[in-house]
Order: structure tokens, then sequence, then C-alpha cells
């Protein structure tokens, strides 16, 4: 098992998601972030002051598949939240050792 995280733009969110119920992901946690990567930032205008916005909003989308559909799942990441410009995001896979469901009590493949 995997989980992959993806750090997108929020307008991606809606599209992202739609793209991964597609290929049979059902499950997701969503969260609001703040970051910035090569972008650095950018300046804004705010009642005639110009001041720096150095953390921009991102959504952290969290997901966990079973190894074989790693592919599949990033693939749908990326044809979703691509935009070819700055700022698309980023997505990471790390190894997932055990899932359990509180509920049931069931464990790993089962529990997703």
């Amino acid at each position: 098992m995997k989980k992959i995280e993806a750090v997108i733009k929020p307008f991606k969110l809606d599209e992202v998601r739609e793209a991964l119920s597609e290929v049979g992901i059902t499950g997701l946690t969503v969260t609001e972030v703040k970051g910035f990567g090569r972008q650095k930032g950018h300046t804004e205008l705010y009642r005639g002051a110009e001041y720096v916005v150095d953390f921009l909003p991102k959504v952290k989308i969290e997901i966990v598949v079973a190894t074989e559909n790693v592919d599949a799942a990033i693939d749908a990441i990326i044809k979703a939240a691509r935009t070819g410009k700055i700022g698309d995001g980023k997505i990471f896979v790390t190894a997932v050792e055990q899932v359990v469901r509180i509920r049931t009590g069931e464990t790993n493949e089962a529990a997703i």
C-alpha cells in the first residue's frame, strides 16, 4: 500500500476529485494548507499599500491506495491538476505499513 499526498492549487480540487473517482479511488482527505516553492510568494496591492504574500493558499489531498493503483492515481492527479504554470504543485508517494479501520477492525487492503 502507498500513501499519495498531492499539494495542488485550490481551484483544481473538484477536477482532481472527479479524476480520482473515475479511476476507482473512493476516499480521500483534503486539507487547506499554505506554502511556497519556486514561486516565493507574490506582491499584492491592498488599499493603496503593496505587501508581500509569502505563503500561497494550496490544498493537500491524501489518499491511500493499493500498490497496483499508484500509477493510475498519480496520472489522474497530474492530468486534472496541471495548468502548465508555476505553482501547479507536487505529489509525494510513501509506503504504508498498516491500515486499520476503527469501526470494524479490518486491516490493510480490506480497510481501504
